[in-house]
Formats: structure tokens, sequence, C-alpha cells
């Protein structure tokens, strides 16, 4: 039988990653992945294919509609190839797990395919072409999430579909029916709209992306109807029934009256679960909570001392950062060093276009805890480089302490806000205060220079090209 310093059960960017920290910090580690493939959701059917086809349907519909303006001329018609798209999707996600392979052999880390489960605390079977016996003085659960699903609907995985089936159809839909306006559901929504389906946002909240500032939800919820998606907020679902290759979604809308909506395909898309199905953590004595989540201790420890659990699986935002972070930070633990986390500092990211991206506390989680904060805004038509670029939707609002001007929150849409975002990270690690930004140069002309502004903007009420 092998022996492991540490054992990983899951290989999505959680667990590899904690399995390359493990073993940079000499312990002798294993991972185990039950699918043919590393790299987890996120590699597979997640983050990476929907960016990937995120991409070339903004490239197509940066032909189609911008181009012109632009002095680019193209003659003839032109064409979306889905296969040849889906086609390079894969070919991304191929190359990009071919990566983790890669990172595993550099990194002396044995790879076992198949399922794994808990024999006890320090055994794990692993159920593949055959079946093997490892023991572990240390585990990691990283098992991540599975696509959430409401219990009256039968998922056909045809017409009535997860993001999973939503990243590899064979066909653009001619109607595609999204429930739930979070943020698979419009990117998704985005990509398919972009080539050419009508697109209907069935939302039981009153706005989408609930979970961000409000200001954001708006904001994106005007880009969308711009789009001539039909953004349906306040409706919660009663039924999704097909009907050959029509699917009709009955709803009540927030007067209580039904209304019907009917289209080719319909995106489930209502969240995620943690996954721990086939894990056998009974026999570990590990407890899992009544959301069906690993329970831990602030040092990711189970109930179980040598076990921990990272990612999806436990409690907080289901974010493959969220996850890479924990990783390393089990890692460190384990080799009798003190890292940290901030969970409070770990940005949120929507990929649509405009990107919304965001840090730290919402405006209504501020005043919901009493704190007097300022509110700093600047918006990208006011920038020379998104006129340049023709990306003048959005802003930057930058929440400040009302005393002390410490940064609280940094919430954004427009272009590149999923990498500007990075700067706000950096700054309120730092604890820095509005004025620091303000104060720090920034390129001209750039996309960067909203943040500066919107600094301004909190510091003194002093923004420069406004």
């Amino acid at each position: 039988m092998s022996k492991y310093d540490v054992a990983i059960i899951g290989s999505g960017p959680g667990g590899y990653v904690a399995a390359i920290r493990c073993a940079q910090l000499g312990m002798k580690t294993a991972i185990i992945e039950k699918y043919s493939t590393l790299g987890g959701t996120c590699l597979n059917v997640g983050c990476i294919p929907s960016k990937a086809l995120l991409s070339s349907s903004h490239h197509y519909e940066e032909a189609t509609k911008h181009f012109e303006g632009h002095g680019i001329e193209i003659p003839g018609e032109i064409k979306v190839n889905l296969e040849k798209m889906i086609g390079r999707k894969q070919a991304v996600v191929d190359q990009t797990t071919g990566g983790i392979d890669f990172l595993m052999k550099k990194n002396n880390i044995d790879v076992y395919q198949g399922m794994g489960s808990f024999i006890d605390a320090t055994h794990i079977k692993i159920d593949g072409e055959k079946e093997i016996e490892i023991e572990a003085k240390y585990s990691i659960i990283a098992t991540g999430s599975k696509p959430s699903n409401l219990p009256f609907i039968t998922l056909d995985k045809e017409r009535i579909i997860t993001s999973t089936e939503a990243l590899k159809l064979k066909e653009i839909p001619k109607h595609l029916i999204i429930i739930g306006g979070g943020v698979i559901g419009l990117e998704l929504g985005q990509v398919y709209r972009r080539l050419g389906s009508e697109v209907t946002v069935v939302e039981y909240m009153d706005r989408i992306i609930p979970t961000m500032d409000a200001s954001l939800s708006k904001e994106l919820n005007k880009v969308f109807k711009k789009a001539k998606c039909k953004m349906m907020l306040s409706h919660k679902v009663e039924s999704v029934v097909r009907n050959g290759e029509e699917v009709v979604v009955k709803a009540k809308n927030k007067k209580g009256e039904d209304v019907e909506f009917k289209g080719d395909y319909c995106l489930v898309s209502v969240g995620r679960r943690p996954y721990t199905a086939g894990l056998n953590v009974e026999a570990a004595g590990v407890k899992i909570n009544d959301k069906g989540q690993v329970d831990v201790n602030e040092h990711l420890q189970t109930s179980t001392s040598n076990i921990y659990a990272i990612g999806d699986v436990i409690k907080g935002a289901m974010l493959a950062h969220k996850a890479e972070e924990e990783g390393v930070f089990v890692a460190e633990t384990l080799a009798g060093q003190k890292p940290h986390i901030d969970y409070n500092l770990i940005p949120g990211v929507v990929y649509t276009w405009p990107e919304v991206a965001a840090v730290g506390k919402t405006e209504e989680e501020l005043k919901e805890s009493g704190v007097a904060y300022k509110v700093g805004q600047f918006p990208f038509r006011a920038l020379g480089r998104a006129r340049a670029s023709g990306d003048i939707d959005g802003f930057v609002k930058i929440l400040a302490d009302e005393k002390t001007d410490e940064v609280l929150g940094v919430h954004m849409i427009g272009a590149r806000c999923a990498d500007l975002i990075a700067e706000a990270v950096v700054a309120m690690e730092f604890r820095a205060s509005a004025e620091d930004i303000s104060r720090m140069s920034h390129a001209h002309p750039t996309f960067a220079e909203a943040v500066k502004e919107a600094a301004l903007a909190a510091t003194e009420d002093r923004a420069l090209h406004v």
C-alpha cells in the first residue's frame, strides 16, 4: 500500500493548487480524480470553456455590429460556425487540462484516476480501472459542486439543460429561456444572444446578480435590455415541461398572475450545490451540515482533525480563486506556517461585457450594519480610452469610511473590470484610504483611470474629468 503525507480528493482549482503547494513544501502528495481529465468543473465545464465561448461570441458581435464604425469593411455575409466555435472551446480546455497534467508531473505528485472514498480517517479506497487503497496522514476534500435544480424540474439534458450542456450545444437556440439571473445564466445568455438567440431571463428576485451591489445589478440589467434580452424579474417559476422540441415554462409574476414562456431550450441556472456523493465521509467521522456542506473550523479542519476541506464543498462563495487560496492555506498550515485568508477581500467577477467586478462591502451591507460611509463614482463614458474603444457603458464606485476614509468596498462595471478589480484588492489588503488611491499616478489613457477618478470623487467630491 502506498503511503502519503497528503491525499487530495478532487483536482479542481482548489485541489490541484493544494497538491502543488504541498509538494513544494516537501510533502509526499497524491491527488485523486474520478474523471478522465484533471481540473474539475472550472477547467472542464465551467470558468475556462465559458470564457472561451464568451470571447468567440464577442468577436462575432464586434464583426457584425461594430467593425464598420471603425472603418473595417468585410465583404460578404459573416456567419457563425457553431461546431468550429465549440471545437475551439474544447481545444482551449484540452490545452489547459493538459497543463495541469504537466504540473502534477513537474511537482512529483502521484495522480490516481478513479472515485475516492474514505475507509477510515487515514485510508482511502480508489475505484478506477482496478480497486486500490492508499494511506494518508492528512487528507483534503476538494470535490467541488454540481449545478442545482428546482425539485419540480426534470433535466433531460437535451432541451432542459444545465450549464454543462449549454457549453456544447449542436445548434444555436431560437429562444433560450434561462431560469436564474446569476453569474452563470447571464454569461451563457450573453453568448447565445450575441449568436442570434432570443433570450429570456426569468429571475425569482427583484434584480439580477442579487448578491452584488444593487447599482451593479441595475446597470447590467440595462445592458441586457439594450441587447433586447427579456428580463423577467420577480417571477417565480412553477413548472418546466418539454413538448417535443418546445419547452414551456410557467411562472407567477410579482402580481401573482400566471405567465408562460415558450422556447426550444431552457437553461436551469439556479446556483450550485456542494458535491460529496460517494465520499463515504461518515466512515472517517467527517460531518456534513444541513446545507450539504462539509463542516470546517477556522483552520479548514473538518470534525476529524487530520482531514481538511476547501472550495465549493464548504461554506462561502463558490469561486475558483477562493478555492485556490484555501488550498494554499491548508498546505501551509500542514507545514507549520501561519497563513491567513481575508474572505472580505476575495473579489467576485461576472464575465459578461461589460464585465462586472466587486470586492469588500456593498452599500446594502454598510447600511444594514450602520456604518457611516461616503461614495465616489465615475462613469466610463468620461474616459478617453473608453471613447476610443467604444466601451462607454459602466462606472467605478468606491465606498469609503466617512471618518477614516478607509476603502470599504469597490464595485465596478465596464471594460476590463475583471482585471481592474485587482487594484482594489491590493489597496484594501493594505487598508488604503480613498485619498491614497487618488494620489497614485494612473497611466493615461487607460480604463484604470476610472478607479483613480472614483477615489477622487470619494475623497472630496473632486473627480477631474466629469
